[in-house]
Formats: structure tokens, C-alpha cells, sequence
């Protein structure tokens, strides 16, 4: 069983727009083809940590907008 590597910490440190931004140019550059076989699998890698960091993001949101929604259904 192989473990999962965990997010570069330039990824971890993003905002959420600039890791869809990345994640954008990174499929981009998939789609165009052209890449060697080592830089593509680079970039997917590279593409479903700045999803994951995305992700995390938008769960951040979702909490908090419960947490709102709790608070005012208590007011």
C-alpha cells in the first residue's frame, strides 16, 4: 500500500483563486498535448493536489456558512 505524498507547501499555501487558477493552466497544458510522458504525469500530480487544496477550500466555505446558518436560526 503506498502512502499519498503530501501537498507542496507552495500549494498549501495558496488561495483558493490562485489554486484554480493554477489547476486551470494545468489542465490547459494537458489538453494541448505536446508534453513528454515524465512532465505530464508531473503535471497531473501536481494538478490533483491543487484540487485537493481547491477542495479544501470549498469545505472551509461550506462550515462556515453552517456555522452562519446556525447562529441565525438561534437568533
Amino acid at each position: 500500500m503506498s502512502e499519498t505524498p503530501a501537498v507542496p507547501a507552495d500549494i498549501e499555501a495558496m488561495s483558493y483563486e490562485q489554486a484554480r487558477d493554477e489547476l486551470m493552466a494545468v489542465v490547459g497544458r494537458l489538453e494541448t498535448g505536446g508534453a513528454s510522458l515524465e512532465e505530464s504525469l508531473a503535471l497531473w500530480e501536481r494538478g490533483e493536489h491543487l484540487a485537493s487544496r481547491c477542495e479544501s477550500w470549498l469545505q472551509g466555505a461550506r462550515e462556515r456558512l453552517d456555522a452562519a446558518r446556525e447562529r441565525a436560526a438561534g437568533e
